[in-house]
């Protein structure tokens, strides 16, 4: 068998336990029958960059939770097929620059959605960045949160901007706090 069902077989086992079987389970996950194999199958992954050993078990690497990519698709017209992996991203290496100052926040309602943002979406929010006008943030206006896109007005105040003609701009009456700029997005399509 190829050491890529194998990783498979692991990757699901690490979805759906967050942890790695013991030594003696794993012949069982990965379907080898001697432990010997499992050995050499943890030295082959180890050796590939997907597996580590850490205090004498093993952990996963950066690239166990990578993922191809395959292609370039066109929105528009179709293209000739391939499936050659250009390279290997995780979510993280693509949404996030800072970890320690990112968070996450589900957006709620529809006053984005000309910005792409729609309810239910999950965005990826750096807290503690240097923020400017046209920035989509999530902002505390009055002791309330929401996201919008920070402007500028003409007499230099502050105010947020719906990304939905059905919305109106929101001036603040007492505070405005930028929560974290938004860096990115993303939804999950079928479930």
């Amino acid at each position: 068998m190829d050491d890529t069902l194998y990783l498979a077989a692991l990757r699901t086992y690490w979805k759906r336990n967050q942890t790695f079987p013991s030594m003696a389970r794993l012949c069982d996950v990965v379907g080898l029958s001697s432990t010997s194999s499992v050995f050499a199958l943890i030295g082959r992954l180890a050796a590939a960059g997907y597996l580590d050993r850490v205090e004498g078990r093993i952990a996963p690497t950066k690239a166990f939770f990578a993922r191809p990519i395959v292609n370039t698709v066109r929105a528009g017209l179709p293209q000739p097929a391939s499936q050659d992996a250009v390279e290997l991203i995780t979510i993280d290496d693509y949404l996030i620059d800072d970890p320690n100052r990112t968070v996450l926040c589900r957006v709620r309602g529809e006053s984005m959605k000309d910005a792409g943002l729609l309810d239910g979406d999950i965005v990826t929010v750096e807290k503690n960045s240097a923020t400017r006008a046209g920035d989509i943030v999530v902002a505390i206006v009055d002791d309330e949160y929401t996201i919008k896109t920070l402007r500028l007005d003409a007499r230099h105040r502050y105010y947020l901007e719906p990304a939905n003609p059905a919305f109106s701009d929101i001036h603040p009456v007492g505070s405005l706090e930028i929560f974290g700029v938004v860096t990115g997005s993303f939804r999950r399509l079928r479930r």
